[in-house]
This record gives C-alpha cells, structure tokens and sequence, in this order.
C-alpha cells in the first residue's frame, strides 16, 4: 500500500526534530515515515509525549505505550505531565484549549533549550477541515480561516506539520497494512467537545452535500493562508504612513503617555475614510493588535463608522483588554489605559511551607529542591500590581506581567485578581504561566 506523503521539503540535513507522538493513529504513522526517511532527509529523530492529566489510567497507558515506541526505535524520549484540567479552570479556557496551550509551550521549551530544533505534529487534512469549520463558526477573520499553518516560528525553532496532505482514513489503512497498533483516546469520542461534535455530526453531514467537503476546506485555508501573507507584506508598508502615536500638541508636535501602562495610536479620520473598506479595516485592527487587543467584526464596524461621520460624534466606548476609542475632531485614538486593578487580600506566608487562600481559589505548597534553605522565608501571595515584572522559564529577561496576561488572553475580573507570589522583591510564582524561580517547586494541593 502507498505510505501517507510526507512533506519532504520541510526538513533540512541535521535538523533535530521532536515527533510528538500521543499514541493516537497520526501520530504514530508520522513516526513510522520519518524513521522511513530520516537517513535520506539527514535528520536526528526524537519522540515528545505530553501527559495532560485528563485520563489517568488511560493516558498513563498512552505514555507507556509511546515512551515503548521510543525505545523500541533507540529514540530519546521527552515526557511532560501537566495539569490541564486545572489549567482550563485558572485560566477560564476549555479543557482543549488549555490542553494545547500546555502542550506547545513544552514543545517551545524544548526549542528553547536547545534540545531540538523542530516539532513535528501529525496534523492531517482532516484536522485542517475540522478547524477551518471551527473558525468559521466561530466568526473568525481570514487570518482563522487560514487554518493550520504547515510551518509555525517557535522562537529559534519551527513547529512542523508535514502530513497536512493526507487524510486520516489513508493513514489509518497505512498502519493496518503494517500491522502497526496505536492507541485510540476515549475523548476523541465525547461529543460534549465542539471539535468532536463537528467531526462526528457535522462534516459527515456537510459530506452528503459535498463528498469532498474535507478537501474543499483544506484549500480555503490554503487560500486564506496566502491572502493573510499578502495583506501582512501590505499592512507592514502602510501602516507607517498612516499612523500616528500619542496625542496633538499645541505646535504641531504629539505627545506620549507619560504612564507606563499607557499608550495611543491614533489615525486620521479623513484617510481611513478614504480607504477601501478591505484596508479600513485591516488598519484598523492591527493598529488595536499592536496594543494588546482583538477587533471583532462589531467593534471594527463601530470604529469605521466613527471615521465616517460627516460631524464630530461624542461618543467613547471602550473595548476589551482595557482599550479605549475615542474620536477628535480630526482623528480615531485608540488608547491602552491604565488598569485600576482591584486590591485583593496580601496573604503572607514562610516559603517552604504551604498557602491556602480561598479569596484566590488557591491551594499551594512550595518545597525546596536541589539546594539546601538555611531558613524558611517570609514571603507573599497578593493581586499583582501595574509594573510588576516576572521571569518566564526559559526566557531571555523579565517581562511584565500585564504583557504575559495579555498573552493569556486574561480579561475582566479575573485579570484584576489575577495571584502572584513575591518573595524578596521577586515574583516566584504566577498563576497558569511557569515561573524562574530555581530552587522552589510549587505543587496544587487537593
């Protein structure tokens, strides 16, 4: 039987690359055609399995039966467990989001580290028309329905995905032929999921329309693809020209926030008016990216109506993400303001030790690890505060902490509340990101 086609032209002589292997039937056939073609592609294979704490006996089997798989092959094996329940509950995600967030964030740390240079995923045809319909209904912008990206920058790395080309029932007679097992995930079943529900009721239905409606898909987002990569070349060439930063000053000059929390893009109503509304609102909306914030439809609409009014309207309205739109006489200001962030309750506590704090829903113990504490410390759970700062694992310096929520997509309440731990001056913990702070382990307890 023809092998799955493996994107050859993805892989370069050398390469390093992590196959993340979950033990489902993908997965393990990309597995199967790299070690096929490692000696003519010149590349060093590895087998990365995330462990997400959501079937225990049976993911614990799945990790078994992978980490077999690693060593039946002479294969290093990467092995993470984390938390995704807990994780989805902190960061008010889906247990799939929340899932995926863990899993490519050790994938970007194994980048990072400069254990691998790449990791390959078995993302197949199927997967792009699931997220394509996904997005769709969703009301995703072109950029969504792009889909999945067969090469994703992970900071010095790449994240790969050289089997978008075949469908998953051709894989899966591929591994029968082999007499090639693999694991099937009981969760792939529940149709409490929306992927799953789209998967087992939609697509089949949309199939008695159209049998190819997969492939279909697939090349929307091959076609949004390149549509997004063509408006981004342009963006990078207007928007220069049509941005403005801070605000007016008596003397033709702008001014900039003096507060570092703040800042203002403004632009000229009269040129977004004179735009093609297909530019109007890519300008738009990229000038609210660059300040930490998501345009949806209604808010870019709202936005371009501003810019249309013959007089100067009186309205301000503020955006989520802490983002205000105001209009001038001449200009649309969209402005990051100051978070006012709610005063929560300072719990100190002696470090190693355990805190519990049901204000923050928190139960924590810190122990030490690899290095010997003369003495317990005082330290300090709290609501983090505007410019404070925290060091990621595996990052190159501190960042400040409103910059990682934003990362998090953390809005609302539970960005104002959101819990940190200082200890001497330092931020050793943060809620649903993984902390610098060498020494500690800082482990939930039930």
């Amino acid at each position: 039987m023809t092998s799955p086609v493996l994107s050859n032209h993805f892989f370069r002589p050398g390469q390093r690359i992590a196959v993340a292997v979950s033990g489902g039937a993908d997965s393990v056939a990309l597995l199967r055609r790299l070690l096929e073609e490692r000696q003519q592609l010149g590349i060093v294979l590895s087998v990365v399995h995330v462990h997400h704490g959501i079937r225990q006996v049976a993911a614990d089997e799945d990790a078994t039966f992978v980490a077999n798989l690693a060593q039946i092959n002479d294969l290093p094996f990467h092995l993470q467990r984390t938390d995704a329940p807990a994780a989805a509950a902190a960061l008010h995600q889906t247990l799939e989001e929340a899932a995926r967030n863990l899993r490519y964030r050790f994938f970007q740390e194994l980048i990072e580290k400069g254990l691998v240079d790449a990791v390959a995923t078995a993302h197949t045809s199927d997967d792009q028309a699931e997220t394509v319909l996904h997005k769709l209904m969703r009301g995703a912008w072109t950029e969504g329905l792009s889909g999945i990206h067969p090469v994703v920058i992970a900071g010095p790395g790449t994240i790969l995905r050289p089997f978008l080309g075949n469908s998953r029932a051709t894989i899966e007679a591929w591994l029968g032929s082999l007499s090639q097992p693999w694991c099937e995930d009981s969760t792939n079943q529940d149709l409490a999921h929306t992927r799953n529900r789209i998967r087992h009721e939609l697509l089949p239905l949309l199939s008695t329309y159209n049998p190819q409606i997969a492939r279909q898909l697939a090349r929307v987002a091959s076609i949004a693809a390149d549509e997004e990569a063509y408006w981004q070349g342009e963006l990078q060439r207007l928007m220069p020209a049509l941005l403005l930063p801070g605000r007016p000053t008596r003397g033709g000059g702008r001014s900039a926030s003096t507060h570092p929390e703040q800042e203002t893009i403004a632009i000229e109503a009269v040129r977004l008016k004179q735009l093609h509304p297909a530019v109007a609102r890519r300008v738009l909306r990229a000038a609210a990216r660059r300040l930490g914030a998501r345009l949806s439809f209604e808010h870019t609409e709202q936005l371009l109506a501003l810019a249309g009014a013959e007089t100067r309207p009186k309205s301000k309205f503020d955006l989520p993400g802490g983002i205000t739109v105001e209009r001038s006489l001449r200009e649309i200001r969209i402005t990051k303001g100051v978070l006012e962030v709610a005063a929560g309750p300072e719990v100190e506590f002696l470090m190693p030790g355990e805190v519990h704090a049901p204000e923050y829903d928190l139960n924590l113990r810190v122990e030490c690890v690899g290095t010997e504490q003369s003495q317990a410390k005082h330290a300090t759970l709290r609501t983090w505060k505007p410019g404070d700062r925290v060091t990621l694992r595996f990052s190159r310096g501190p960042k400040k902490v409103a910059e990682v929520l934003d990362r998090l997509h953390v809005l609302g309440p539970a960005r104002r509340n959101w819990p940190v731990i200082e200890l001497e001056g330092n931020i050793v913990w943060m809620r649903g990101v993984s902390v610098d702070a060498p020494g500690f382990l800082f482990t939930p307890v039930t």
